[in-house]
């Protein structure tokens, strides 16, 4: 039977069905702070539809304290029966963290980490593009999370932009015609798309030396729902893996079940 795995992010909850390293189904919702355990049930009941009663477990992890409260709630009270396991400091994942304050580490970004070792092995750098923030994780050649890397994500940068800019407004989310823009739209996507690239092969660099290792021998993986955006302009990445979290979540599961 197949794994209900969540990655809840700020912006975006990701949700998906899994088998063997094989996703089944997948959905992207909000992620709402004002919505309620009780109003959490009905949705996946409703995204789950047939399957519901066939899921043999639940693995989540997130990022939004508040939301991931009344996820506990409504594992508890809607799932009771189903075996499920939230990643946080206890939990099982294999992969020894090597920071200052190894609790402060945002859960996704350790299941990244796992799943990049475990499908590709280290030394790697996994960049997430979600549109809150960009992450960049690094794993070592022994397969430890040494460390990483926040910038603001692609939305939130494009939404600061329109809030704060007089003449500047939200456009669409696409790849330009060009690098030099002819009109204001354009001009941002420009700066959005092309800036973001520069920046990812601007950090991936850095970090590539000082890891000290021949770029040739890292995998850069990319992942998160904005990597369709910006991958064909980077010439860094040596693998594009959609559902990385989930699969993470997928393996946690297994240790801790």
């Amino acid at each position: 039977m197949p794994l209900l795995a969540a990655d809840i992010g700020n912006s975006h909850t990701v949700l998906g069905l899994l088998e063997g390293g094989e996703v089944l189904a997948h959905w992207r919702i909000s992620t709402d702070a004002r919505r309620t355990a009780d109003e959490w049930a009905v949705l996946l009941r409703g995204l789950l539809g047939e399957r519901t009663g066939s899921v043999s477990g639940i693995a989540v992890c997130s990022t939004v304290p508040s939301v991931l409260h009344e996820w506990r709630e409504m594992l508890d009270g809607h799932f009771a029966t189903v075996p499920h396991v939230v990643v946080e400091p206890g939990v099982r994942t294999g992969v020894p963290i090597l920071m200052d304050n190894p609790r402060e580490v945002g859960s996704d970004r350790i299941i990244n980490a796992l799943a990049a070792v475990h499908a590709y092995g280290g030394p790697a750098i996994v960049v997430d593009f979600g549109g809150t923030a960009t992450t960049f994780d690094v794993v070592s050649p022994q397969g430890q999370y040494v460390g990483g890397a926040i910038a603001p994500g692609i939305e939130i940068s494009l939404e600061a932009l329109g809030r704060r800019g007089a003449q500047l407004r939200r456009v669409e989310l696409l790849r330009p015609r060009s690098v030099i823009a002819k009109n204001t739209v354009e001009a941002l996507q420009s700066g959005m798309v092309f800036g973001v690239a520069s920046q990812v092969e601007g950090i991936v660099s850095r970090m590539i030396d000082e890891l000290g290792v021949a770029p040739e021998d890292v995998h850069v993986i990319s992942t998160g729902y904005l990597a369709d955006l910006v991958v064909a302009e980077c010439r860094c990445f040596t693998e594009h893996s959609p559902w990385l979290t989930l699969r993470g979540l997928e393996l946690v599961f297994a240790r801790n079940s």
